[in-house]
């Protein structure tokens, strides 16, 4: 057991996962969560719809700041905290009530849920930026953050900093592309002066 999870937060992590087994799991959720849960394998869902965004010139801002977001939650999330914490995953544990999940067990650590980490920075541009597109966007990070859990993957504070650290890496991107932006926007005004 990796010394940075006290035992009040593993505990309280394993409960939330057995009760998850114990009352929500179906045939059906099964197959649901495990479709669910691939819009966030590898950030690509999010990653296309940024590229995709870029594209078109009302959107491209948009498209920058997410892949902004996504960069940081690359570097600090899955580069950095994953590295540092190296949690290991539920179905890891010894007496684990799931020791084979439903999908491809992942190769990396659990600390923080990258899939989470991801649709929440995405989630939390598209909010920023038109809540039209940021609702349906932050539905489905919520459900893919819940598939770890119900897939056993996760643990739920390895999704909780997954979400917090995508709202703020989301923030930052918004935050960092708009100050490029207008300096951009500047240089291009003063050249044509």
């Amino acid at each position: 057991m990796v010394p940075y999870f006290p035992e009040c937060i593993q505990s309280a992590d394993l409960s939330i996962l057995e009760w998850i087994q114990t009352h929500l799991v179906t045939p059906f959720c099964d197959g649901l969560f495990s479709f669910i849960t691939h819009f966030g394998d590898g950030g690509i869902f999010w990653i296309l719809l940024a590229v995709g965004m870029l594209f078109f010139k009302k959107t491209r801002k948009t498209g920058l700041m997410i892949g902004a977001a996504l960069i940081l939650g690359l570097i600090f999330g899955n580069g950095i905290l994953k590295n540092l914490f190296q949690r290991v995953r539920p179905y890891d544990l010894e007496d684990a009530l799931v020791q084979t999940p439903l999908i491809e067990k992942p190769s990396d650590w659990s600390f923080p849920s990258g899939h989470t980490l991801a649709s929440f920075e995405a989630a939390t541009v598209l909010m920023i930026r038109d809540r039209r597109f940021g609702i349906p966007a932050l539905v489905l990070a919520f459900l893919i953050a819940f598939s770890r859990l119900y897939l056993y993957v996760h643990f739920p504070s390895d999704v909780l900093a997954g979400a917090l650290l995508g709202v703020l890496f989301g923030c930052l991107g918004v935050w960092i592309v708009n100050a490029i932006w207008k300096r951009v926007e500047k240089e291009l005004k003063n050249r044509v002066m």
